[in-house]
């Protein structure tokens, strides 16, 4: 699924899952997801530790600073930093549906599954202003807030939606589109501030 319907170039998609979830995975899923979570965490940050004369290296994070750097100087974004950044936002997605209980395969490290994003490689040069990467984090602020209290409302979802399926097997259609769209609206505001493929400003909505 890689069609980005008109709007804001970038979509995500999670299949509703129309069937018996399972219920002892749902129970215990803040202890099943933890291996793929820290699977995610070592390679979604950068830092090196040093401890009893042995160095150990965490790497990986989307590539931010550098594309600034290379879209204010150069207007280029390096095609290699551009699927980087895109294959960990997806895995990330897959990995926060897991954890927010809206779909119970186990995250894969690399295929889709049923949490569908797709996100435009950018003409740097016709498509983007070489200076907004500077302040698009500083824009985004009225975002943020906004998605401090979405973010707030979805965490209550997933816990209705967890009683709700120990007893029905069951999302309610309801709370599962509520929280996707919370989860779309955090990626278009990423995609803008951080992965800075657009300049065109997040909309205020959790619509597709």
């Amino acid at each position: 699924m890689e069609s980005i319907p008109s709007g804001f170039p970038a979509m995500l998609e999670i299949e509703y899952p129309d069937r018996d979830l399972n219920r002892s995975t749902t129970f215990f899923r803040l202890f099943t997801v933890i291996p793929i979570a820290v699977i995610l965490a070592l390679v979604g940050g950068s830092a090196v530790h040093r401890g009893a004369g042995i160095y150990i290296l965490r790497s990986g994070g989307i590539v931010f600073l550098p594309t600034v750097l290379m879209l204010v100087f150069c207007q280029k974004y390096p095609r290699w930093w551009f699927d980087w950044n895109l294959a960990l936002t997806k895995f990330s997605a897959r990995v926060l549906a897991y954890l927010a209980l809206l779909r119970d395969e186990y995250p894969s490290t690399e295929d889709e599954q049923a949490v569908h994003i797709a996100i435009p490689y950018p003409d740097t040069v016709h498509e983007l202003n070489r200076w907004l990467p500077l302040v698009k984090w500083f824009l985004a602020i009225p975002h943020y807030i906004v998605l401090w209290f979405l973010v707030v409302a979805a965490f209550c979802c997933v816990i209705i939606a967890w009683f709700t399926i120990l007893l029905t097997s069951r999302y309610p259609r309801s709370l599962f589109d509520f929280v996707v769209g919370v989860i779309r609206w955090a990626l278009r505001v990423e995609v803008y501030a951080f992965l800075l493929t657009t300049d065109r400003y997040p909309p205020f909505r959790i619509s597709a």
